[in-house]
């Protein structure tokens, strides 16, 4: 299965979206985002609900807990 950083890689791109405008979705500095794509940093919990929210997918599929986005 997927980790957390490979979920957000593929879900960003799955949107057409570059590093920068999804840091600006997140209200994040490029460098905080780009941590969360290279697994150097988490968000918080309710970073978490917002990313899984936005791109319609359940916590357990961005977190790599299952492979169906559901």
């Amino acid at each position: 299965m997927a980790t957390f950083g490979e979920r957000m890689k593929e879900l960003r791109k799955e949107r057409g979206l570059k590093q920068r405008e999804m840091a600006e979705i997140c209200g994040l500095k490029v460098r905080s985002y780009q941590q969360y794509e290279y697994a150097e940093n988490y968000p918080t919990v309710p970073g978490l609900v917002f990313l899984a929210d936005y791109f319609g997918v359940s916590l357990d599929y961005l977190m790599g807990r299952k492979d169906e986005q559901e």
